[in-house]
């Protein structure tokens, strides 16, 4: 078991952060962490990153526990929190190098973590010249320099434009082939592009914990489609299965099917039929986003 939390609670004064959750993580997975903010997401990171201690409850990462073995859940563990600290003043190498010393692992791991978080060509510059995704990957590379079995990632996509975001996945999702996983989000679409199961939880409780293959499995989906003009609602209604239309902003629409079956050629044919051109269309887990807005708004 890589991650086991059972009965845990953490206050704050009177403020009750986590009110005894219990889940348990296994290896290899990768787990989204899904919740609003002020949830309690950031409070379970730190309490399995043996930063600050539960009131109450058992929390273990690589059977070590939190409290009890310290030392060695700390040298087990990667974490990147959600503001990556680091010494911007220092070059990428100098930085790893510094950290590597810390941990007493081979210098030649440097080079390993390096190259496996695409930091090669940027190697050679201060941390500061680096961009916000670049900086993420010098966080990611710190992260597994001891080789950790467990990566804990607080908003690891937070601030990064596109092409960052594609980027930081495809790494976490190669990353997570080999370990355990344990990343939280108030993203649902992030817990979609990476995650094997998504943990939800609001105003410190556990609210659902599902697979997301399950939640595809759900007969019910979203497309997300923009067109280069208005279209009523009561046309887009008529396509086969849909559920609702919801004109988001501008010429995007939102349109739910109660159906697995992929719809997104139904709206090209409805697009091309009533010489529309399509500038964007997309598709997402209407159950995820359902179950998310049901379980948090309450």
């Amino acid at each position: 078991m890589s991650i086991e939390v059972i009965g845990v609670s953490k206050l704050y004064g009177n403020q009750k952060a986590l009110n005894k959750i219990s889940f348990k993580v296994n290896k290899p997975e990768i787990v989204g962490f899904l919740g609003p903010n002020g949830a309690g997401k950031s409070t379970m990171m730190k309490i399995l990153t043996t930063f600050i201690n539960a009131n109450e409850g058992l929390a273990k990462v690589n059977g070590f526990d939190v409290i009890k073995n310290t030392k060695q859940v700390q040298q087990s563990v990667g974490y990147l929190p959600e503001h990556n600290p680091l010494y911007l003043e220092m070059y990428v190498k100098e930085y790893l190098e510094f950290n590597a010393s810390i941990y007493k692992v081979n210098k030649a791991r440097i080079n390993e973590v390096i190259e496996q978080t695409g930091l090669t060509p940027e190697s050679h510059k201060k941390i500061e010249q680096l961009s916000k995704g670049f900086r993420q990957r010098v966080g990611l590379a710190n992260a597994l320099l001891h080789n950790p079995d467990v990566l804990i990632l607080d908003e690891p996509t937070t601030g990064l434009d596109p092409n960052q975001l594609v980027d930081i996945r495809n790494l976490i999702k190669s990353i997570g082939k080999t370990k355990t996983i344990f990343l939280s989000t108030h993203i649902m679409q992030e817990v979609e592009a990476m995650c094997d199961r998504v943990i939800i939880i609001n105003k410190g409780e556990i609210v659902a914990d599902k697979k997301l293959q399950d939640l595809r499995n759900e007969k019910e989906q979203i497309v997300i489609v923009e067109f280069d003009y208005r279209v009523e609602d009561a046309f887009l209604l008529k396509l086969p299965k849909v559920s609702n239309v919801v004109n988001t902003h501008d010429f995007v629409y939102e349109i739910t099917f109660k159906t697995a079956e992929d719809m997104r050629s139904y709206v090209f044919d409805f697009a091309h039929d009533n010489q529309l051109k399509i500038l964007q269309l997309n598709q997402k887990n209407a159950s995820l986003e359902s179950l998310f807005r049901d379980l948090t708004s309450k």
